[in-house]
């Protein structure tokens, strides 16, 4: 959540700096407006507090006086009945103001560039040539379908559209993947922690997926569960509503997760192959972080990601992204792109987030900062994201005849 003190602050900073993310001016209107609501709520309040702490002043002068206190106790009590009536109000009008807040985005860096869609996102760097082929490369799901890798087909008779089935070295591949990427993370240290599929309304409040995205997620029948739609949530609401030691900092953490989303706002989008299933695995970076910490933390976690890749000898780009395509709560984003030579483009494969104090606001997550409590940042990540990894090796090591070769660094892990 935004900070609502820095709001009531400074609101015209604030304002502009959601603006650059696209947020609505009538929403910032309404924003604006229902926090002068609570300021004057408070003021009313204070007022009255005030002139109760006043008059209960004048009791010993009245006593010492020798003057009767009916009149001046009567005043007193009535002006009770009134400050718990301002302080209903302000309670209801701070209520107001935060469930609004909840639905704002988290605000930019000042270094995110300005833009509208992926389009204006900003390349950082390429990693690794493209091969080139002296054939044309096929797209996975003909050599999912030539291999017995993977039936789609399956997959929505089981289900329905958007889940598939792995099958033989597809399975066992996609085994090989996560084992190895919770391997490659703990080297680079990130504790492995294996947490809940499914989590509480309270969880996806608190990393930002709710209220906004609830189209998007899986509800059970009859209860305030959801299933999860990345790792990010339950890992890092396992520090919800704690205040942690400054000597804890950070907390690195890296977990396998299945991964649930509706793909609501992706329709007629990937509808072909594993890019952009309703269940998929990923392995997932998290940090809990210092404030101070964040940014080198954030480098940390965009190498590892990347160095994955490399280790696997995939192609891939490092890309800033844009105010216009940045999370709704990144304060920034570097996403990796795969190269998949079988489209003949980079596609996303892991997004790497520092959400900086917007989380832990929302989810309480603080540490002791000598004498007062503050607000750690939290850090998220794809390292990797498994089907989407598992597509790239297909595209990229096959061959002529539609055989895929194993990369080296999985072949451990095959009993190759």
């Amino acid at each position: 959540m935004i900070d609502l003190k820095l709001l009531q602050k400074d609101f015209d900073t604030v304002s502009k700096k959601l603006v650059r993310k696209g947020v609505d001016a009538t929403l910032l209107e309404e924003l604006k407006l229902k926090n002068e609501h609570l300021k004057s709520a408070k003021q009313a309040y204070e007022t009255l507090q005030a002139a109760q702490n006043a008059m209960s002043k004048e009791f010993p002068i009245y006593k010492k006086e020798g003057r009767d206190i009916a009149e001046l106790k009567a005043k007193l009590d009535e002006n009770k009945l009134k400050i718990a009536d301002a302080l209903e109000i302000q309670r209801e009008r701070q209520e107001e103001l935060e469930s609004l807040a909840m639905a704002i985005p988290n605000m930019p860096d000042d270094d995110v560039p300005d833009g509208e869609d992926e389009k204006d996102n900003v390349e950082l760097k390429k990693v690794l040539e493209p091969r080139k082929f002296d054939f044309t490369p096929k797209e996975h799901w003909e050599l999912a379908e030539q291999n017995g890798w993977i039936d789609f087909e399956r997959g929505v008779k089981l289900a329905t559209s958007r889940f598939s089935v792995q099958f033989g070295m597809g399975a066992r591949l996609e085994r090989a993947l996560i084992n190895f990427m919770l391997d490659f993370n703990r080297s680079r240290g990130f504790d492995e922690v294996s947490v809940p599929a499914i989590v509480n309304r309270t969880a996806l409040e608190g990393t930002g997926q709710l209220p906004k995205f609830e189209d998007d997620l899986y509800k059970m029948q009859d209860q305030e569960l959801f299933l999860i739609p990345t790792a990010e949530v339950p890992v890092t609401n396992l520090f919800q509503d704690e205040i942690l030691r400054e000597d804890e900092l950070p907390k690195k953490m890296t977990a396998y997760t299945s991964c649930f989303r509706k793909e609501a706002g992706a329709a007629g989008r990937d509808t072909r192959g594993m890019i952009r299933q309703h269940q998929f695995h990923k392995v997932e970076l998290v940090a809990i972080s210092h404030p101070n910490e964040s940014e080198k933390i954030f480098d940390e976690m965009v190498q590892t990601a990347s160095d994955i890749l490399t280790a696997l000898k995939l192609p891939h780009r490092l890309v800033n992204l844009c105010t216009g395509d940045l999370g709704f709560g990144a304060a920034h984003t570097t996403d990796i792109e795969v190269w998949l030579p079988g489209q003949n483009t980079y596609r996303e494969i892991s997004s790497i987030s520092n959400t900086r104090e917007f989380q832990a606001r929302r989810a309480k997550i603080r540490f002791k900062d000598g004498k007062k409590n503050t607000f750690v940042h939290t850090l998220n990540g794809s390292s990797l994201a498994v089907g989407r990894t598992l597509v790239a090796i297909m595209e990229n090591f096959q061959n002529e005849d539609g055989s895929i070769n194993i990369p080296e660094v999985l072949k451990p892990y095959l009993g190759i």
